[in-house]
């Protein structure tokens, strides 16, 4: 455990790190996550990182628990598995507890456990966290954003695959290893994306809103080369383009777009009103793809880093 100063007079701040977390500390993280989520519309940590609270230690990954007294008011997640890039942290103060300098304390934290090596999520972009970034002394690296469009009235054409190529939907158990391998060569430079292993692709298949029908993979003969891989928000009521990846050497022959419409009709025969992804803003060939695809930016998430 690290001391930290007073949060209140009187009352000790402390952050505890941890490389795992009992299924007690589990569950008041999630319910501070639920509370901020509800509070800022978005989770401010992501689906991997959430999957990363539960089923033990996972290497290179770190919890940083802050409390106030014996109140946990906030919670950060560091991530040092890339080999080449600096470490990934993500971190959240519950709204009640907002403007007591937990998230400088949280921030600082992880620059010294990182080494000031160390990138960091901000979520929806908001003004507190582009403002603690400063304080920090991070500067912005990259924006992803989350495009929408309707599915409502879909008028999309129908998908034209390259000669010689078949689609089916994904047979857990028997499709792991050749997706895990062509998402890992079309996700070469994404780090968060292409470095996923076997547990990883166990984690998601054992959620809820899994689902096989939705995951389509396309085949030049008995090779893998693309797929998309939907996924559905049955709160929000949102159907999502979860993964899209083309294997190097088969992309641009309409391979991605063909995928893109297969999958957005899957998610409008099921009732959905509207469909999101995620795309780095940097990616223009990917982005001008969506728009014509009737895509239109929703919201924006940044990645700060300390200087290099």
């Amino acid at each position: 455990m690290t001391s930290d100063d007073t949060a209140h007079p009187g009352i000790p701040r402390s952050i505890e790190t941890h490389s795992e977390l009992t299924p007690e500390r589990t569950e008041s993280v999630l319910a501070l996550l639920a509370e901020a989520a509800g509070n800022d519309g978005q989770q401010a940590v992501s689906e991997q990182g959430r999957l990363q609270l539960r089923g033990g230690p996972r290497e290179g990954v770190s919890h940083l628990l802050l409390s106030v007294g014996p109140e946990l008011v906030g919670y950060a997640q560091l991530e040092d598995t890339d080999p080449v890039e600096a470490p990934a942290a993500e971190l959240v103060v519950h709204p009640a507890h907002r403007g007591h300098g937990h998230g400088r304390a949280l921030g600082s934290a992880l620059l010294a456990a990182s080494g000031k090596r160390l990138r960091v999520w901000a979520h929806g972009g908001h003004s507190a966290a582009r403002h603690l970034a400063q304080v920090l002394g991070l500067t912005l690296f990259r924006e992803l954003r989350q495009m929408r469009r309707p599915l409502t009235d879909l008028n999309l054409p129908e998908p034209v695959l390259p000669e010689g190529v078949t689609v089916r939907t994904f047979v857990p158990g028997s499709d792991d290893a050749s997706w895990l391998a062509v998402n890992a060569a079309a996700f070469a430079h994404h780090p968060e994306q292409g470095s996923l292993v076997q547990r990883d692709l166990d984690d998601r298949v054992a959620q809820p809103w899994f689902d096989p029908a939705g995951f389509f993979l396309a085949f030049r003969g008995d090779e893998l080369i693309g797929f998309h891989w939907t996924k559905v928000h049955a709160e929000e009521r949102i159907g999502e383009v979860y993964v899209l990846g083309v294997r190097p050497g088969a992309q641009g022959g309409g391979l991605g777009k063909s995928l893109t419409t297969i999958g957005l009709r899957h998610l409008a025969a099921q009732g959905l009103p509207t469909a999101m992804l995620y795309v780095d803003a940097d990616n223009k060939a990917a982005v001008s793809v969506y728009e014509r695809l009737g895509f239109t930016t929703y919201e924006t998430d940044l990645m700060y880093r300390t200087e290099t």
